[in-house]
C-alpha cells in the first residue's frame, strides 16, 4: 500500500498525491456505508490497481480541520494582501490573523504588487505596514508577481507544508501561484475600478502541488464573522498588548475607558500601532454583541 495526500474529490473519484505521482482513487465499500467524509489534505493509504488507479483503504486522523475553506491538516494560513490597487484592507487582515490565532494555526503575510507601488510612488514608497506586522512575530514577505521579486522566499515559505492562501479578491493569490508554477495556468481577475475589488476567480477548493508543498487557493472574501469567545480573551489575539496588560490598574481591564490602562498609554506613546488598537475596539464591540455560548 501507498501513503499519500488527498488533493481533491470530483464526480465520485478522489485524486491522491503519492510523492510526485497523482492516483485516481475510488472508495472501499465500507467508507460508503459509514458515509465517511473526505477533505483535501486528508492523509490516506491507498491500494494500487493499475494505470495509476487505486482504492482508498484507510484515512488517518486529522491534526486540524478548517471549515472555510474545507481543508484538513492545514499547517499554515498565508495571508495575501496587495500594497496598492486596491489599498490593503487592514481591518480584514487583522480579522483573519485573529481567526488563525484562535485556530492555533501558523500564519504568514505576503504583500503583493511592490512593483506597482514603486511605479506610482517611487523607490522610497512607504512599506511601514510590513514593519507593523513583522513586529507581531509574523513572517512577512514583499513580492511582485510580475518581476518575480521575493519568489525564492515564497517558495521557502510553502515548501513541505499544507498551506491555505487567504485574502481579498484582487490581491494576486492566483497570480502568485502562477508565478511559482507556470504550468498551473490559474485564471486571474482584474480589479474593478468602480468598486476597488477583484472578481472571484477561484470557485472550489483543491490542493495544488506548488513549490514542494500543497496549497489551497481560496475564494476571495470581504467579511468574516469572528469566532465565539469571551470578551476578556480577545486581547490574546493582539500579542503586542502582552507586555503592557499586566501593568494595567485592573486585572480585568479591557483597554477601553478604564483608568490607568497601560495598553492605552502604549498606544498614545506609539508603542502599539493605533490602527490595530482601533480594530481591537471594533472587534471587542462585535464580541460583546455575540450571543452567549
Amino acid at each position: 500500500m501507498l501513503k499519500g495526500v488527498l488533493l481533491k474529490g470530483y464526480g465520485g473519484f478522489y485524486y491522491v498525491q503519492v510523492q510526485q505521482e497523482i492516483w485516481e482513487c475510488s472508495l472501499r465499500g465500507r467508507f460508503r456505508v459509514k458515509k465517511q467524509d473526505f477533505l483535501p489534505g486528508d492523509h490516506v493509504r491507498i491500494l494500487p490497481a493499475d494505470d495509476r488507479t487505486a482504492t482508498i483503504e484507510h484515512v488517518y486522523p486529522r491534526t486540524s480541520e478548517m471549515l472555510r475553506p474545507s481543508v484538513a491538516n492545514v499547517e499554515q494560513v498565508v495571508l495575501v494582501f496587495p500594497l496598492i490597487s486596491p489599498e490593503p484592507d487592514t481591518m480584514l487582515l487583522d480579522r483573519i490573523l485573529l481567526q488563525t490565532h484562535w485556530s492555533s494555526l501558523g500564519s504568514a503575510i505576503i504583500f503583493t504588487k511592490i512593483d506597482l507601488l514603486r511605479d506610482q510612488r517611487g523607490q522610497g514608497a512607504d512599506l511601514s505596514i510590513a514593519g507593523v506586522y513583522s513586529r507581531l512575530g509574523v513572517p512577512i514577505l514583499v513580492l511582485s508577481n510580475v518581476s518575480g521579486e521575493g519568489r525564492e522566499e515564497a517558495e521557502e515559505l510553502l515548501r513541505g507544508k499544507i498551506s491555505v492562501l487567504a485574502g481579498p479578491s484582487g490581491a494576486g493569490k492566483s497570480s502568485l501561484l502562477n508565478m511559482l508554477d507556470e504550468g498551473l495556468g490559474l485564471k486571474t481577475g482584474a480589479v474593478s475600478e468602480k468598486i476597488g475589488r477583484g472578481r472571484h476567480t477561484t470557485r472550489h477548493v483543491e490542493l495544488l502541488p506548488v513549490a514542494g508543498g500543497l496549497v489551497a487557493d481560496t475564494p476571495g472574501f470581504s467579511a468574516l464573522h469572528l469566532p465565539k469567545m469571551a470578551k476578556e480573551d480577545l486581547q490574546k489575539g493582539f500579542p503586542e498588548m502582552a507586555p503592557y496588560r499586566r501593568q494595567c490598574r485592573f486585572s480585568s481591564c479591557l483597554h477601553e475607558r478604564e483608568p490607568n490602562c497601560a495598553v492605552r498609554g502604549a498606544v498614545e506613546e506609539g508603542l502599539i500601532e493605533g490602527r490595530r488598537y482601533e480594530h481591537y475596539l471594533a472587534f471587542l464591540n462585535e464580541v460583546k454583541s455575540q450571543k452567549k455560548y
